[in-house]
């Protein structure tokens, strides 16, 4: 019996690249699995049933449960929908998967609306109304059992949003914010027996070739592959478990061999004046003092 046996988990962009290898490992650890995939490019251009059928017909073909899901994942409905195929097809949802997602690259001065709002769009709004209906029903569950429903939320932030990355504002900016909100939700569902976590994986994909080149990617022959996506799936595959019970409100770096263990804003460093209010030139001579603790690194 594998580590997720009689678990039913909802896992988005699961036709390609990660999230495939997360449903795979799943699906082969003994979770039934709504395979949810748009089929779009990999910068979210246009759309196709195959990604996401071809996956849950992989998983059948292992011998275990799955069934495709082609709905728009930042689409308030079909979001709903995904939850409820969920149910309505295995009798309950245990965890959710966010990965879905594309990218627009542009330096800030060249980029288009339509550019920020389609990337902001798919990555920070297809993380939140996936959660928004997976939480309604574990809420709901709970108050029906009175008791927690051990469920796993999965979120996919980028080091882009953990540290910036030139070129990817909008990028940036959509991952930072998931960051913040897997913290928050965490949080919040807690009392109802739902753990949130969120992972910054380190893998090739159809974006990260796009952005750096394959050549950058891909391990030389005989080597092991560190940016194979394979080795991303098995920390989000634990992280639904009941093992992890415990594990919640975290941020993950994970890819090759590690998984990292990430910790957010702390103070380095602060200048005091002593209960009055500071003027400007004040401040100004002041700043060796505030920033005297920075490594010349930073």
């Amino acid at each position: 019996m594998g580590m997720l046996e009689g678990k039913v988990g909802i896992i988005t962009g699961a036709g390609r690249g990660l999230g495939r290898s997360h449903a795979l490992l799943m699906a082969s650890e003994g979770a039934s699995v709504v395979v949810n995939d748009l089929g779009g490019e990999w910068d979210g251009t246009g759309s196709d049933d195959r990604a996401a059928s071809e996956t849950a017909a992989d998983i059948v073909g292992m011998g275990a449960n799955a069934v495709a899901n082609f709905d728009d994942v930042a689409d308030w409905e079909g979001a709903q929908n995904m939850v409820n195929q969920a149910v309505e097809t295995y009798g309950r949802l245990d965890f959710l998967v966010c990965n879905a997602g594309f990218v627009r690259d542009r330096i800030v001065f060249n980029m288009t609306e339509a550019e920020w709002d389609s990337v902001i769009r798919v990555h920070l709004k297809g993380h939140f109304v996936p959660t928004r209906w997976a939480a309604t029903y574990w809420r709901e569950q709970s108050k029906l059992t009175g008791e927690p429903v051990n469920a796993s939320i999965v979120y996919t932030a980028s080091e882009a949003g953990l540290f910036g990355n030139p070129g990817q504002p909008n990028y940036a900016a959509a991952k930072a914010g998931i960051a913040g909100m897997g913290i928050t939700v965490a949080r919040e569902l807690k009392r109802y027996g739902v753990r949130v976590n969120t992972i910054n994986p380190r893998a090739r994909t159809r974006m990260t070739v796009n952005t750096f080149g394959a050549d950058q990617l891909t391990a030389d022959e005989g080597q092991f592959d560190m940016n194979d996506p394979d080795n991303v799936s098995p920390w989000i595959a634990y992280l639904c478990t009941d093992d992890a019970a415990d594990i919640t409100g975290e941020t993950f770096v994970c890819g090759g061999d590690q998984v990292q263990l990430m910790q957010g804003w702390k103070r380095e460093n602060r200048i005091r004046k002593g209960k009055d209010r500071w003027t400007v030139a004040e401040l100004a001579e002041a700043k060796a003092e505030l920033f005297s603790t920075r490594s010349e690194d930073k």
